[in-house]
C-alpha cells in the first residue's frame, strides 16, 4: 500500500448555509480578490464522523467527544448502589485523567473544563477501574494512567482525525487525515432570504401581518474540497486493530462519505444534499500538494462544474510537468462522463 492516499473533489451545492459565522452568514474566504463560500475542515469532519454511513461501516470502532465521562462513571455507579459521596470522588479522579475537572463546589462537579476525545476501549477500561475501586481495590490513579489512557486501538475517527489531549499532551494523536476548507472555484454573493412567520390563529380581519420575521444569508456554487490521507499514520494510530481489517472498512467508509455526505446546517431550510461530481483519488509516496491553486483565478461561465474540471486537470498537468508526477497511480469519477468509473471502483482503487 502506497503512503499517501490524497483526494481532490469538486460538488456542487445549490443554495444553502451549510456552515455559519458568528452572525449566522455563509463562512467566506478571499481569493484572488474575490469572496468565495467556504466549507470549515471542521464542519466537514463531523458531517462525515456524525453521518448514519460511518456508524453504519464503524460500529464499536467510534470515539466519543465528551466532557461528561466522571457524569457517566457516576450515574453508573450509582445505579449499582455505591453510596454518593464515594461514587462522586471515584469518577472525579478517573474523570480527571482525562481533562481537569470543574470545581467540586460547581453543580457540573462531574464534567471536565475541556472536551476530551476518548476512544471505547478507554471508555471500557474507565468503566472497568471505577468497579475495581468501589469493590474496595486500593488503585493509585496517577500511576496507572496507561491502563486507562491509549496511544493506538481501534478508535477510527481519532486515527483519522487525531486529538489534542489537553490534560496530558503525552496521549495526543496525530491525525493521520488533513482536511482542507472547501471553497468556491468561482466567486460569489451572499444573498439574504428574507422571511416571515405566520401565525394561524390569528384573525386576518383585526390582526394580519407576520408574528416574526427575519433574513439570513445564502449562496451557491461548485466547491472544491482536498483531503490528504496518511495510511503508515493511520496503520499506527490503529495500532495492532490495523490487520483485523477495520482500516480498509475506515478507508471505504471515508471515502464513500466524502463522496454522499453534506454538512447539516439549514438543510431543512434548503435541503442541499448533494453528490460529488468529480473526484480525483491519487496514490503514493510523494509529498502531497493541494490543487487549490487551480481556482486562484475564480473561474467564469455557465458551466462552472465543467471549467472546473478542466481548470483543475490544467493546473494539475503544469505541476507535474515542473515537479514530476505527485503520485504513482491515480483514478478520477465523474458524473459527466458516460464512461467513467463508478464510486465502488474508487473506493476499491483507494484499498488496495
Amino acid at each position: 500500500m502506497s503512503r499517501f492516499l490524497q483526494l481532490h473533489c469538486l460538488t456542487f451545492y445549490p443554495p444553502s448555509n451549510l456552515n455559519r459565522d458568528d452572525m449566522g452568514a455563509p463562512k467566506t474566504a478571499t481569493i484572488g480578490n474575490s469572496t468565495r463560500l467556504r466549507i470549515s475542515s471542521q464542519s466537514l469532519k463531523r458531517a462525515w464522523r456524525t453521518s448514519p454511513l460511518f456508524k453504519d461501516f464503524l460500529d464499536g470502532h467510534m470515539g466519543s467527544r465528551t466532557s461528561r465521562l466522571a457524569e457517566i462513571l457516576y450515574n453508573e455507579l450509582i445505579s449499582k448502589g455505591v453510596e454518593e459521596k464515594k461514587a462522586s470522588k471515584i469518577a472525579r479522579e478517573i474523570g480527571g485523567v482525562f481533562g481537569k475537572m470543574k470545581s467540586e463546589k460547581d453543580e457540573k462537579k462531574h464534567q471536565s473544563e475541556q472536551l476530551a476525545f476518548i476512544s471505547p476501549k478507554e471508555l471500557e477500561a474507565a468503566h472497568l477501574m471505577a468497579d475495581r475501586i468501589a469493590s474496595g481495590e486500593k488503585i493509585d490513579i496517577a500511576k496507572e494512567k496507561s491502563a486507562l489512557l491509549s496511544k493506538a486501538d481501534s478508535a477510527v475517527d481519532i486515527g483519522l482525525f487525531g486529538r489534542m489531549f489537553a490534560a496530558d499532551p503525552n496521549w495526543n494523536r496525530e491525525a493521520a487525515a488533513q482536511v482542507a476548507h472547501a471553497i468556491t472555484t468561482h466567486r460569489i454573493t451572499v444573498e439574504n432570504d428574507f422571511y416571515s412567520a405566520i401565525d394561524d390563529a390569528k384573525s386576518t380581519e383585526t390582526d394580519s401581518g407576520a408574528a416574526f420575521i427575519g433574513n439570513f444569508g445564502f449562496g451557491a456554487g461548485v466547491f472544491y474540497l482536498y483531503l490528504s490521507i496518511n495510511l503508515d499514520l493511520f496503520r499506527k494510530n490503529l495500532g495492532d486493530e490495523a490487520e483485523s481489517g477495520i482500516m480498509e472498512t475506515a478507508l471505504e467508509a471515508l471515502i464513500e462519505a466524502v463522496a454522499t455526505v453534506s454538512p447539516s446546517g439549514k438543510q431543512n431550510s434548503f435541503a442541499a444534499l448533494a453528490r460529488a461530481g468529480y473526484i480525483l483519488a491519487e496514490k503514493g509516496d510523494q509529498q502531497p500538494r493541494t490543487l487549490a491553486g487551480a481556482f486562484i483565478k475564480p473561474v467564469n461561465g455557465e458551466d462552472i462544474m465543467g471549467d472546473s474540471i478542466k481548470a483543475l486537470e490544467a493546473y494539475r498537468k503544469e505541476l507535474n510537468h515542473i515537479y514530476g508526477p505527485g503520485y504513482d497511480k491515480d483514478l478520477k469519477i465523474n458524473v459527466s462522463c458516460p464512461q467513467s468509473p463508478k464510486l465502488a471502483d474508487l473506493i476499491k482503487f483507494c484499498k488496495e
